[in-house]
């Protein structure tokens, strides 16, 4: 019996560019468990790398001809919410679509399957334990210029003043901007306690350089629900000084689940491998969850597929304590310190 192709729709270039190699690695892993199991339906899983590029067009294009030409009969994608809308219109109905990263929450067509966490889920939390535990009001919002930081931060306005905070600034800039002079200077002005930035890979890691380089990381607290592994080691070790982060996955997670993937992973690529992260783990968990509802559904039928999510369940995961969760379930969302290199969770919500 023929394999069936899967296809993992990921930037490999551009500020997005920098989670591919985890990516990869984890949906290669995920797709090895699955034929260990026995496949989809009986049928060997073929992963077929597919780059979404820097633009909305460009993962439009690459995912249809992936399904036109390819031959992919599913489709597993961790890119940039820009161009979610663009590639569910490219493909519509035609196979299913497992998209993985974190989101604003806001779903733009009846077969987008998500299991990635929203920004309500990880910002409200968030905020109100920062508020409490550090005593801080004064907010100021800041990121890349596209839909997932400017539909987050309308959402984080509401939280932050629903628990009694200020919003101080709201300032966009361009992906690969690399001049913050004058942000900095307004979250100086506005005297923020709390900076929430929100930019994209490589682009976090400008901005994070920048802000200690400024000296703003000593006075002022950063609470980050994108910033993960691979963001914080290309920074150096003292460019982490009061800072926060937020995510549904964190390697540093004592559990049996990620302890499971953790020694699996390395185990197949070594001492070294692409940083385990959220993002690069998301592909293992969408590879997995898909294997779920294909199992369930008895077919890759997109409408059938879909119908099957939340009454069925996948056989492994890296996040939460079941270990057969049920597909397209939410899972508990860490709190963490980042001190140097390390991440030190304090709180689970």
């Amino acid at each position: 019996m023929a394999g069936i192709k899967i296809g993992l729709l990921v930037p490999e270039v551009g500020p997005a560019g920098l989670w591919a190699p985890s990516a990869w690695a984890c949906a290669t892993m995920a797709a090895r468990e699955i034929n260990e199991l026995g496949g989809m339906l009986g049928r060997y899983v073929d992963l077929v790398s597919i780059d979404a590029g820097t633009t909305g067009a460009s993962a439009a294009w690459a995912a249809r001809n992936a399904v036109d030409i390819d031959g992919v009969e599913a489709i597993v994608g961790m890119f940039p919410s820009y161009a979610r809308q663009p590639v569910m219109h490219s493909i519509g109905d035609a196979v299913p679509f497992i998209y993985t990263p974190q989101f604003e929450g806001l779903a733009e067509h009846p077969n987008l399957i998500t299991t990635g966490e929203t920004s309500s889920e990880l910002l409200g939390p968030t905020i109100e334990w920062l508020m409490q535990s550090r005593n801080v009001s004064r907010f100021f919002l800041c990121g890349s210029d596209y839909n997932w930081p400017r539909s987050s931060f309308a959402i984080a306005k509401r939280i932050i003043r629903d628990a009694g905070g200020t919003v101080t600034g709201e300032i966009y800039r361009p992906f690969e901007h690399d001049d913050y002079d004058d942000l900095f200077h307004a979250i100086r002005e506005t005297r923020s306690d709390v900076v929430l930035p929100h930019f994209l890979g490589l682009d976090a890691i400008e901005f994070n350089r920048a802000f200690a380089q400024a000296g703003l990381s000593s006075r002022t607290l950063r609470l980050a629900s994108a910033v993960d592994e691979t963001v914080i080691y290309g920074l150096d070790e003292d460019a982490t000084e009061n800072m926060y982060i937020a995510s549904a996955y964190f390697s540093a997670v004592p559990s049996r689940n990620n302890g499971a993937f953790l020694e699996r992973y390395h185990g197949i690529f070594g001492d070294s491998p692409p940083p385990a992260n959220a993002y690069g783990q998301s592909c293992y968990e969408g590879l997995h969850c898909l294997a779920g509802l294909v199992a369930a559904a008895g077919t890759t039928e997109t409408r059938q597929v879909r119908a099957a999510l939340g009454r069925s369940r996948q056989t492994k995961s890296a996040r939460g304590l079941d270990s057969a969760p049920v597909t397209g379930g939410r899972h508990p969302i860490h709190i963490a310190r980042v001190d140097g290199y390390d991440i030190r969770l304090v709180e689970a919500m």
